[in-house]
């Protein structure tokens, strides 16, 4: 089984790093966005057109990444792992 690191304020900041990242990735590469449902509230003009099966696809792969980032730093030893 993997060790795995506990959550600190640095595994926080990767993981909301890594989502912001595939949300500006899926934002420009998401060629039909704007086809399901909207947000209920007003969005930034950068996200028009980008809808919630749009943040839920984005997310999910910012999930993804941040999981493979974090565990990939915790063996390098950059976030203190349990004893």
């Amino acid at each position: 089984m993997p060790i795995t690191p506990i959550w600190s304020l640095k595994i926080g900041i990767v993981m909301i790093a890594c989502n912001l990242v595939a949300i500006l990735l899926g934002r420009y590469s998401i060629q039909k966005s704007g086809l399901g449902p909207h947000f209920p509230l007003e969005l930034p003009a950068e996200l028009d057109g980008f809808g919630i099966p749009e943040l839920l696809a984005t997310t999910s792969l910012g999930h993804i990444l941040g999981v493979g980032t974090i565990l990939g730093l915790s063996a390098l030893g950059v976030f203190n792992l349990p004893s």
